[in-house]
Order: C-alpha cells, then structure tokens, then sequence
C-alpha cells in the first residue's frame, strides 16, 4: 500500500516485474529480468527506509536517545548503507571504501544491552546532511553494481545477487527497529508526511477481545526449518532442521489486546512479584514500569503512542509489551483459568502457521496486517481471520517460550557470521508471526527473530493453556568461545580430524591394528586424558565397553553434550579478535544414535574410583606431562589394567615445572652428572611389569588459527602388562 506512494525511479519496461513489497524468488529464467527486480527492491526498500526518516522534522531528534539501550537514530540512518560497502567489500565484490570515518562509527551497534551492561562510549557521530550525502554515494553505488554484476539463476548463497538481497532484508530489519525507537521520541520531533496513515482509533473493545476464548489445537508431528528448495532468500538460523512432536494444546483465539490486558494492570500486576521471573523483578526495578511501554496516563484518561502521535488507547488493539511482561500476564492468567496458561513455544506456534497455505510472495494479499499492505499501525485483534485463529500472522509480533538456537545443520553465512551466533546464548526469545511494517523476510513463513527477553519490538502476544507446567522447549546449545576449548575441539573434530595421518586417527588405527592382530582384547577399554572425547568415539566401534576420562569437568561436558544431543558449537579464533563459527555433529561421525557402550566422566588418572578397572586395553595420548606426578599415574594405569592387557603412551616429554614439580619429571634432567631422558626412564619404570610391542614418533599439529599451529614430535610406545 505504502510502497506504490514510493518514487522508487524505475521506469517500466517489458517483461512483468512482481509486485511492490514482494521480494524477488531465487529462481527465474531471465537474468536480466531478474536483475531489474533487484533493482527495483533494492530501490523500493531504500525509498521506504528514506520516507521513515522523512518523519523527523529536527535534526537534534537524531541525536537523542530514547530508548537508552538503544544507539541514537543517526546510528541507523547510516547504518544500513554501511552495510551494504561492508558485506561487499567482505565479499571482495568491491575494492574501497566511501566513508571510512562513517564506515567505522555506523558500522556494528551494541543493540543488545541489557540495564546491567550499559556501556555509551564516546561517539563521535556525523552530521545529518553528513549520513545524508552517503546515503546518496552508496545508493547510486549499489545501484551501479546491481546493473553490472555477473550472476547466474538460480541465486545462490555464493552470489553477489545474494548480497544485494541480504542487503534489503536487512534494511527491512531496521525499518522496523527504527520505528519503534520513533514511537518513543516525544511526537513533536514527527511530522507526518502522509505515506503512514494508521488504522482509525476507537474506543471499544469487541466482546470476542473480551473473552478471548481458548481453541484447541490437536497434536501434529512437525519439521521446523526453511527447506534447501525454498525459493526465498533466508537468514543462516532459518536452515537446517528440527523434528518436533508437539502434544495437544489450547491456543487464544485472538492475540491478547489491551482491555484484556487492562485487567492484569487494575489487579496490581505489575506490583505483584508473585507473577514475575527473577530476571522480570530485576527489570521492573530498573524500569519502576507500572503499564506497558507505550501506554501512557495523562488527566485521567490512557493513552497509546503509536508511530506518529499519541492516541486514546484503542481497548481492542493488541497489547506491546516485552517478553517479561508477557509471561507475568500469563502467570496471572493461571489463576483465573484451570489449567498452566503460558506463551507458545516455536512449534506450538508452527502448527497453528502450517493452517495458513499462502506465504509471502505468492499471496495476492496479505491474509494478515502485515508486509505494509493494510495499515501502518496495529488494528483491532479481530479484524484478520485466519481459520479458527485471528492473527496467527501480522499485526504485532508474538513472543514464545522458545530460545532461539540453530537447528541441525545450521550454518553461518561467511559474509555475516554475527548475525545469528550472538543470540544462540539463552538470553533471546523468538518472535513469531511479522507485525504490520514487517516486509520482505520478516513476513515469511520460516522467518526467525529474537530478542533479549527485556526489549520492546512491534511486540504482543497470545497464550496456550496446558494440563502441566513443562514448557516444551529444547536447551540452547551455545558455542564454546574459550579459545583453548575451541582449539581442542577443532582438533577432535575439525575438518581434517579425519584425515588418515591426524595423530588421533593414526592411535585409532594402530589400536585397530592391536586387536585385529590378537595382541589385545577387545573387551573394555580405558581413554584417559580423553579431552573432547574423539578417540573414545572412535573406540568405541572397537570395544565392547569404553570410558572415557578427563580431569577438566568442562571437556567431559563437551564430550556429553554430543554424545547425548548429538551437537557441538565452538567459535575459533581465525585472525586476531575475529572468528570462524563452527558446528560438528555426531552423525558426522558416522554415528546416528548415542553410543551406548560409551561412557564418560571426569576423574583424577592419579586416583581413579574404583569401578574404572579390568580394562583390557588403556590409552593416554599426550597426558604424561601434563600431570603433577606421571609415575604415580603409571602406577594406577598398570593396576587397572588386566594381565596380557595393553597401554598405548604418547607424549612430548615437554616437562612444565608450574604443572609437574621438577623432582616428579622422569626426565630431562642430570642425574649424577648424566643426561637422564625421559624415555629411558620411561622404559626403566615400565620394563619391570611389561613388555615393550612397539615403539615410534607421532607428529601433532595443533592449530592455533588460519595461519598459525604448533607441532609436537611425541614418544609412542606400545607396552603389554604380564
């Protein structure tokens, strides 16, 4: 509705061009067709983002801060040129920069503060007329390479076509932001330019607003994520995939307005720490907010600020609030029905979508107030029917119970490897459904967005009412960022982990060797000082039994976590302070289930419980230097081992005094004015109780980042117990 008000300035030509608003397929059987719709939703996404910012009638507005966990506006006037120069520049697609100095300060905004992190700085921020001149130089930019870069069909996330499109959705992203910043600027900083005409303001609420009556919706097994084939451009978190079964529920017809809300605001709500989650006490002690974030009391009368002015509040309007307010709501609600009332989760939500057949771009027009086709405000939560439900999409977003997190498979985009991974951390709950200026991406299907549970968005709410108090949801699995974690990691399970010459491969293969040949048994088996646990994965299709032991608990839990969930994240230090995000899986190891031979737990190899014993076969690569008493550990190896069992030793002999005492090294020092090396001492100890089988040097590369490793040359030696 908004975009056909837009000069995007292009002129027609043959051939037909979708619809404005509706972006572009991946796929087409014209490049040139295609390139001009680029073009034109290129154009028309900067067109809209300038006609936001056309609302500030004084330039001091950019520069206030009202929202203070938020950067000013000026920051996003710039921004979303910034980054179109850096996501090209990243791709190599162009060779400078336009504006260094805007380039840097509009570049990455701490968006995600939270009132206990709070950390202004000292910007230095341009002029508007500044921004103003970019915006102008990266537009005609832009434009030029649209019109002159190489691209085949279908577009590909390797393309520079895929850039262009992550560009616009990423701009539709600030749309957004940016107006809900506005709706909290004092209204005489706007002056309406007649392109954002709200829906008319009543004062009544409809009774269904009242009742609100509850929906059943049946148990359905579902496939959360945007399929491969998909025909759209998607954020790196909407791919891969998750199998939910999701139980039977009961749903809100409508989302929750604001006369329903009311009631939970005149009951004291927001004076009742009952209803509230720890982190929602310490919210409302920061914020003292006695009533949702844009509702306002002025001479005995509520007010609603919506995007340009303030209004009476419209009682059938849904209700804004973040996601701590929601869930006190919710928590109250239990009291006045039966049953646990609390928001959806992510699938739950997802069934109720899957209702709906249409999906942006293909619909005629929105089933919904959404890609700003209806309304540029909110409208009464009846208006939109969508089957049994109104409002499974549009209007305002809706909070759920999820955490956001990648699903299997997921990957990082290489051109924008933050976008995502940031939020996978516990702290950011989804948004599900689009609000009525969400465009583009946001207005799909598969679209994923989150939040900190304490920000405001065009964001309500609706309920579920279920017979328990478990909330369906999965545990976030964040990435491990300790970087010698991450290091180890890589080394386990990087991409050339599996490479034949890897040292934990070649201590997987000549133990293979070890029992093919007869020399060991083949019944249960000891990794000590397993780390991550990669060869007691790989021992574990060898043994019938196999433990793995490490004295560091956060190894141990790496090495749970992928035996039980079947995932692993760590972030790797590439160059400097960047990163490289990445994700292994245990069916990359070849393993579909949990290994149920395979067991973990962290333990002391000086002192080990008496249960881990009898083992037939004991490897510890690479721990004799790293223990404070190495024949002391030796000692409680060969007393667990059985007789005619195996120990498999590698090691560096790259003795620390901070680690071992020197009078504990076994060697690498004078004794009686003689050099005593550490594998003569190591033979001498050994020798009473065993039998050297073999004897060789083992090379470890350990990577540190893209350039740089450490290699150790290590002592393998092969004994077998008497």
């Amino acid at each position: 509705m908004y975009a056909q008000n837009l000069q995007v300035g292009i002129e027609p030509e043959s051939g037909q061009l979708p619809e404005l608003h509706k972006p572009p397929l991946l796929s087409g059987d014209s490049v040139s067709l295609k390139r001009r719709e680029l073009k034109r939703y290129f154009l028309q996404n900067w067109a809209l983002y300038e006609s936001l910012f056309d609302l500030i009638n004084d330039d001091q507005a950019f520069y206030m801060q009202p929202e203070a966990l938020r950067h000013p506006l000026i920051f996003y006037y710039g921004h979303t040129a910034v980054f179109y120069v850096n996501k090209l520049l990243l791709g190599k697609y162009i060779q400078q920069r336009v504006d260094n100095r805007i380039e840097s300060t509009c570049a990455v905004g701490v968006d995600e503060m939270s009132w206990d992190d709070l950390s202004p700085g000292n910007y230095q921020w341009p002029a508007v007329d500044e921004v103003r001149t970019y915006r102008n130089k990266v537009k005609i930019m832009v434009g030029d390479f649209i019109d002159n870069m190489e691209f085949s069909l279908p577009i590909t996330q390797d393309s520079p076509a895929w850039i262009i499109l992550m560009g616009c959705e990423h701009e539709g992203i600030h749309i957004e932001t940016s107006s809900v910043i506005m709706r909290m600027l004092d209204s005489q900083y706007l002056t309406d330019n007649g392109q954002w005409p709200s829906f008319p303001v009543t004062h009544s609420a409809p009774s269904k607003a009242l009742r609100n009556e509850l929906v059943p919706v049946s148990a359905k097994e579902i496939r959360l994520g945007k399929p491969t084939h998909n025909d759209t451009y998607g954020w790196d978190n909407e791919y891969g995939n998750s199998d939910v079964s999701v139980a039977g529920f009961n749903a809100s017809k409508t989302l929750v307005s604001n006369q329903e809300y009311m009631q939970f605001v005149d009951a004291g709500g927001y004076q009742a720490p009952t209803y509230w989650t720890d982190e929602g006490k310490q919210w409302l002690a920061y914020t003292k907010a006695s009533m949702p974030r844009f509702w306002s009391f002025t001479n005995g009368h509520y007010m609603q600020r919506n995007l340009l002015h303030d209004v009476p509040l419209p009682l059938s309007w849904p209700v804004e609030v973040n996601y701590l307010e929601a869930k006190a709501f919710c928590n109250w609600k239990s009291a006045q029905l039966e049953g646990f009332v609390r928001l959806p989760s992510e699938a739950e939500w997802q069934v109720m979508r899957n209702t709906l057949k249409s999906d942006l771009p293909t619909w005629e027009k929105a089933p919904g107030n959404i890609n700003l086709e209806h309304y540029a405000s909110s409208c009464p939560v009846d208006t939109f029917e969508q089957g049994e439900f109104y409002d499974i999409i549009g209007n305002v977003w809706q909070w759920s119970e999820s955490l956001i997190d990648g699903f299997d498979g997921f990957k990082v985009h290489p051109l924008y490897d933050d976008f995502s991974t940031p939020t996978f951390d516990g702290q950011h709950n989804l948004i599900k459904g689009g609000s009525w200026i969400s465009t583009g991406n946001e207005a799909t299907r598969d679209s994923r967005y989150a939040f900190r549970r304490h920000f405001h968005q065009h964001a309500g709410f609706r309920y579920v009412q279920s017979s328990n108090e478990v909330v369906p949801i999965t545990p976030v699995n964040p990435y491990e960022s300790q970087s010698d974690i991450s290091r180890m990691l890589h080394h386990h399970y990087g991409s050339y982990s599996a490479a034949a010459e890897h040292d934990l491969q070649q201590v997987v293969q000549i133990t293979r060797s070890l029992v093919q040949s007869g020399q060991c048994g083949m019944d249960k088996a000891l990794d000590i000082g397993c780390g991550v646990g990669r060869v007691s994965f790989e021992l574990s299709r060898i043994f019938t039994a196999i433990d793995g032991i490490d004295f560091t608990a956060r190894h141990i839990q790496h090495c749970l976590q992928l035996k039980e969930n079947g995932q692993l994240r760590y972030a790797l230090p590439s160059e400097g302070e960047l990163q490289q995000f990445c994700e292994i899986s245990r069916q990359q190891l070849g393993f579909n289930h949990a290994p149920e031979n395979l067991n973990f737990a962290q333990g002391d190899g000086h002192n080990l419980k008496p249960q881990f014993a009898g083992y037939d076969f004991i490897v510890a690569h690479r721990v004799l230097d790293s223990l404070y008493d190495p024949q002391a550990f030796l000692d409680t190896m060969l007393s667990r081992l059985n007789p005619q069992g195996v120990l498999l030793l590698t090691c560096a002999y790259a003795w620390n005094e901070e680690i071992t005492p020197k009078h504990k090294w076994l060697g690498g020092v004078k004794a009686n004015g003689e050099n005593q090396t550490s594998e003569a001492q190591l033979k001498l100890i050994l020798g009473n109780n065993c039998d050297l089988l073999q004897e060789d040097e083992l090379v470890s590369d350990y990577l540190l980042d893209n350039r740089s490793s450490t290699r150790a040359r290590n002592h393998l030696t092969v004994w077998k117990k008497r």
